[in-house]
C-alpha cells in the first residue's frame, strides 16, 4: 500500500494511442495530469494529455526526464522494451508491475502461468524448430493455430493449420519467430471480464461482456453477456485469482471462452481493454477511471452497471457512419482523433445504451 497521489499530481503513460487518450481524460476528471511518452508524432493522446514526450524507447535522456516529471508510470500496451522499463523503474514505480508485463508479453509464458494456477487453457506447445512443430502437431493435432509468442494483436502473427501437410509452410510464414501451437477450443461464446485491483489489495470487477470478433478484430461487446449467473460469478472469481497471483495494481482484461466443460482462458491484457469500453456509458466509474484510481493509490470506485450496453468498434471506413450515429438516440460516440482511416484501424467506438428502467424509476 502506498500514499495516494493528490490532485495536481502527474500520471506517466507509456504509449499515446486511444487507450492513453481515454486514460488522460479520466485522470483529468480526478484533477490529475498525464504525461505521455510516445515515439510517434502527434499521437491521439496528445490532444488531451498535459504533456507529451516524443522520443524512442532507447533514448535514455528522454526517459529519465520523463520519469522525473511524473509521480507514477503506467502503460497502454504491453510490448515496451525491457531496457526502457529497467531505467524507468529506477526512478518511479511502474503500475501494473513488471511481473504482469513479463507474463503477458510471451504467449508461452502466459499459458504456462495460467495453467499453473489451475485455470483451463487451450492445449499448447512451444515451437522453435521444424522438429518442435512435428511433435506439437502430433500432440495437439489439427485444426490448430500457430502463433508468434510475442507482438501479436488483432489477429496478427497467427496462422490456422487445417492439415498436417500445411504445418511446415505455416511455420515458414512466421519467419523464424519463436512460436506456440494452440489447439482449437470448441466454444459457444467468448466473454471478457475487466477486473481491477488496488494497491491495498482490494479487487473489483465489471460485469462480463460477450465479444464478437470479425477478421481477428473485436467488433462488438454486449453487456450483460447471455450466460447463467453461476458462470458470471465463476468468470469474476477467476479474474480475481489472476489479479491476486500477480499482486496486480490497475485494470486488466481477461478474455475467456465459454465451453460445455466450463471457462477456458484465452488471454490476459495488463491494461485497460477494448472490450471494457462499454463501461464509459454503463457505469458511474468506467474502466479508465478505475485504472487511474488504482495506479494513483486511490480507493477503487463503484463499477456497478446501471444500463445494458452494446459497444461497437468503428474500424476503417466505418467513420462514414459518424453523421448517422450522431443522430441516433441513446448512442454515445467516442472518437480517437486519428487523421487517417485505414483498413483494420480502430477510429473510435460507439456505445448504444438501454437504461435499466427499474433503476431509473427507483
Amino acid at each position: 500500500m502506498t500514499d495516494p497521489i493528490a490532485p495536481g499530481g502527474t500520471i506517466g503513460i507509456l504509449g499515446g494511442g486511444q487507450l492513453g487518450r481515454m486514460l488522460s481524460v479520466a485522470a483529468a476528471r480526478l484533477g490529475l495530469k498525464t504525461h505521455v511518452f510516445e515515439p510517434g508524432a502527434n499521437p491521439p493522446a496528445g490532444d488531451v494529455a498535459h504533456a507529451v514526450t516524443t522520443a524512442e524507447y532507447d533514448d535514455a535522456t528522454a526517459l529519465e526526464a520523463f520519469a522525473a516529471s511524473v509521480d507514477v508510470i503506467t502503460y497502454e500496451f504491453e510490448n515496451i522494451p525491457t531496457a526502457a522499463l529497467d531505467l524507468l523503474e529506477r526512478h518511479r514505480p511502474i503500475r501494473p508491475g513488471r511481473e504482469a508485463l513479463r507474463v503477458s508479453q510471451d504467449r508461452l509464458t502466459e499459458k504456462t502461468f495460467l495453467s499453473d494456477l489451475g485455470l483451463g487453457v487451450a492445449p499448447f506447445a512451444a515451437v522453435d524448430s521444424a522438429e518442435d512443430m512435428a511433435q506439437a502437431i502430433e500432440m495437439i493435432g489439427v485444426p490448430s493455430i500457430l502463433k508468434t509468442r510475442r507482438f501479436g494483436y488483432d489477429g496478427k502473427g497467427q496462422v490456422r493449420i487445417d492439415s498436417r501437410e500445411t504445418a511446415g509452410s505455416a511455420l515458414d510464414s512466421l519467419a523464424g519467430a519463436p512460436a506456440i501451437l494452440e489447439g482449437m477450443v470448441d466454444f459457444t461464446s467468448e466473454i471478457s471480464v475487466i477486473g481491477a485491483r488496488s494497491s491495498r489489495g482490494d479487487v473489483a470487477a465489471f460485469d462480463p461482456g460477450m465479444n464478437v470478433h470479425v477478421g481477428g478484430i473485436l467488433r462488438t461487446t454486449t453487456v450483460p453477456a447471455p450466460i447463467p449467473d453461476s458462470l458470471r460469478t465463476d468468470a469474476v472469481l477467476l479474474a480475481g485469482r489472476i489479479l491476486n497471483a500477480l499482486d496486480y495494481v490497475g485494470v486488466m482484461g481477461v478474455e475467456l471462452f465459454v465451453t460445455p466443460a466450463g471457462l477456458i482462458v484465452n488471454e490476459i491484457a495488463p491494461r485497460v481493454h477494448n472490450s471494457g469500453h462499454w463501461t464509459q456509458n454503463g457505469c458511474t466509474v468506467d474502466q479508465f477511471e478505475q485504472h487511474i484510481r488504482a495506479v494513483a493509490g486511490w480507493p477503487l470506485g463503484d463499477g456497478s452497471r446501471f444500463a445494458d450496453v452494446q459497444m461497437e468498434n468503428l474500424i476503417g471506413d466505418d467513420v462514414s457512419k459518424i453523421p448517422a450515429l450522431a443522430a441516433e438516440p441513446d448512442t454515445a460516440l467516442h472518437l480517437y482523433g486519428k487523421a487517417e482511416a485505414r483498413p483494420g484501424r480502430k477510429m473510435g467506438h460507439v456505445n448504444r445504451v438501454q437504461r435499466d428502467e427499474r433503476a431509473a424509476s427507483g
